[in-house]
C-alpha cells in the first residue's frame, strides 16, 4: 500500500519552549510604613502587579505611607508610584465631616492634583457660588441698565414716525462702485 499524502505528513509534534518559564517572585516590591509605628516598617515582594497594587491600596486604606517599586534587576529597584495613605485617610474624613455638614458630595472620579490637596470640596463648592453669584449680579446690572434706557428713550420711542415726502423719499439704487 502506497503511503497517501496525509499519512506521508509527519505527525503533529510539540514544539519545545525555548523561553525560562520560571516565574519572577520579586518582581515588585511593596514597601509601607506607618505614623503610629515607625519602628516596624513593612515589605512584601510579588511577581502580580495586580496583587502589588492590591496590597498597596489595602495598606494606604490603614494609614500607611506605600512606595511600589519594580526590580530592573539585579535587585535594582525603580520606584513606580508612591500612596499617601495618611493624607487620603485625611481626605475622607474631610468629605465625610462636609457631608454631615450638609454640603453635596464630590463628583465621582474627583481627583485633586497634589498642589491641590490643600483646598477642599467645601472652598471648591464656595469658590463656584461666589462665581454664579457675580453671574447673576451682572446679568441684574445689564437688565436695570436696559429698563433705565427704554424709559429715557421712551419718549422719542412712543412717537410716530416722521413723514418723509416723496421727493425726499430715498429709494434703492442698484448701483455699483464708481457709478454713484
Amino acid at each position: 500500500m502506497s503511503p497517501t499524502p496525509k499519512s506521508a505528513r509527519p505527525q503533529h509534534k510539540r514544539k519545545a519552549r525555548t523561553f525560562d518559564r520560571t516565574q519572577n517572585h520579586d518582581a515588585f516590591r511593596i514597601e509601607g510604613s506607618w505614623n503610629d509605628r515607625p519602628d516596624k516598617p513593612a515589605a512584601t515582594t510579588t511577581g502580580d502587579k495586580r496583587k502589588a497594587r492590591r496590597i498597596a491600596r489595602g495598606w494606604a486604606e490603614q494609614g500607611a505611607y506605600v512606595i511600589v517599586q519594580e526590580n530592573t534587576g539585579w535587585h535594582v529597584w525603580r520606584t513606580l508610584y508612591e500612596v499617601d495613605g495618611p493624607a487620603l485617610l485625611a481626605e475622607k474624613a474631610a468629605e465625610q465631616a462636609l457631608a454631615a455638614a450638609g454640603y453635596p458630595p464630590p463628583p465621582p472620579g474627583h481627583q485633586p492634583d497634589a498642589d491641590d490637596r490643600a483646598r477642599t470640596w467645601l472652598a471648591h463648592m464656595q469658590a463656584r457660588t461666589e462665581a454664579e453669584q457675580r453671574a447673576r449680579d451682572a446679568e441684574q446690572k445689564r437688565r436695570r441698565r436696559l429698563a433705565a434706557e427704554a424709559t429715557t428713550h421712551a419718549r422719542t420711542l412712543m412717537a410716530p414716525p416722521a413723514i418723509v415726502r416723496p421727493e425726499n423719499r430715498q429709494r434703492a439704487r442698484h448701483i455699483t462702485g464708481a457709478q454713484r
